[in-house]
């Protein structure tokens, strides 16, 4: 089957909330690298090949390197990363596998160590955004 029904065509109005969390990020205290870090780390999870290719694309345009694009799935065991990217994608993938037990207290509290309330809240909205585009990229088989 190929591309089912295209929500946004059909009912745009569904998306609006969707738009405004994304107006609500590009105004949070992240950068576009670390925006770009949580939607590309996310979205390997979920096995979103749509988002995986746009947001490779908006991370090299925000300045991310290919080297560290190529090592992202492996960010565990790689130096590329400083210590607050490490513990967003450790965020990111607590929430995106919230199956496994969802986000911790205790990377909840070492993000409270490094980061403010306005980080964190962005760092959650941005993961949970990510996850719902994930579902309807996914869903709809969007190409």
């Amino acid at each position: 089957m190929g591309q089912r029904v295209n929500i946004y065509q059909s009912e745009p109005k569904a998306f609006e909330g969707m738009f405004a969390l994304e107006q609500f990020l590009s105004d949070s205290p992240l950068n576009k690298k670390q925006i770009s870090l949580i939607k590309m780390r996310a979205s390997q999870l979920n096995g979103c090949a749509y988002c995986i290719n746009m947001h490779t694309e908006e991370a090299l345009k925000a300045g991310e390197t290919h080297q560290r694009l190529h090592l992202l799935n492996a960010w565990k065991e790689s130096s590329l990363f400083t210590k607050d990217e490490e513990l967003l994608l450790k965020i990111t993938e607590e929430i995106t596998l919230i199956n496994q037990n969802g986000l911790s207290d205790k990377t909840y509290q070492q993000a409270q160590e490094i980061f403010d309330d306005k980080t964190i809240i962005a760092i959650i909205m941005t993961a949970t955004t990510i996850n719902a585009w994930n579902r309807i990229a996914i869903s709809t088989k969007m190409k």
